[in-house]
């Protein structure tokens, strides 16, 4: 078997050594995050048995660099209220000081770091393809945040990298009770 694959949308995608089913891109620009460049991972994909995998990924990853930082900046409140939630858990630290004086929600996106995008199936119910941005951020120094977009069209979830897809996933509820994925 070959290390590596073709995606239509970002061309040649190589194994990866330690995970079969992981190919990795060189780093692309994304356009939400103002053309910072990434490497994006198709994971839990194996040629031989996964015959629509690529189709849906490359259509997937399609769809999300449409979005842009309009996009993105829509999204803000959200990325704004996990950063509080987070740091009132935590209780008062000076150091978050700069992050709780956030008057624009925009502005939060200067303490988020992208780092890595994931394409991926989603393992329950629906079986969708989903674009997650792996990322570091300033209040979860531990396990940092993440923004879900099923099939790279509309954010489902941004949470700590949990290793869950769906809200409904990571919780055990139905889909219609998952906020986000519900409005897709």
């Amino acid at each position: 078997m070959s290390n590596q694959v073709t995606s239509t949308v970002k061309g040649q995608l190589t194994q990866d050594k330690q995970f079969a089913d992981w190919w990795q891109s060189q780093p692309v620009e994304i356009p939400f995050f103002d053309n910072c460049k990434l490497p994006i991972i198709f994971s839990g994909y194996e040629p031989a048995q996964h015959a629509t995998f690529m189709e849906e990924a490359d259509q997937a990853l399609t769809n999300f660099f449409r979005l842009n930082t309009t996009d993105r900046n829509a999204v803000s409140q959200l990325a704004y209220k996990n950063c509080l939630d987070v740091l009132d858990d935590e209780g008062f630290d000076e150091a978050d000081d700069a992050l709780r004086k956030i008057k624009d929600p925009n502005d939060i996106w200067k303490f988020i770091y992208p780092s890595e995008i994931y394409v991926c199936r989603r393992a329950y119910q629906e079986k969708d393809i989903y674009v997650q941005v792996a990322c570091e951020c300033e209040w979860e120094q531990e396990h940092g945040l993440q923004l879900v977009f099923r099939q790279g069209k509309k954010l489902t979830r941004m949470s700590d990298n949990d290793g869950h897809l769906t809200e409904a996933d990571a919780y055990g509820k139905p889909d219609e009770e998952d906020e986000l994925l519900s409005k897709f």
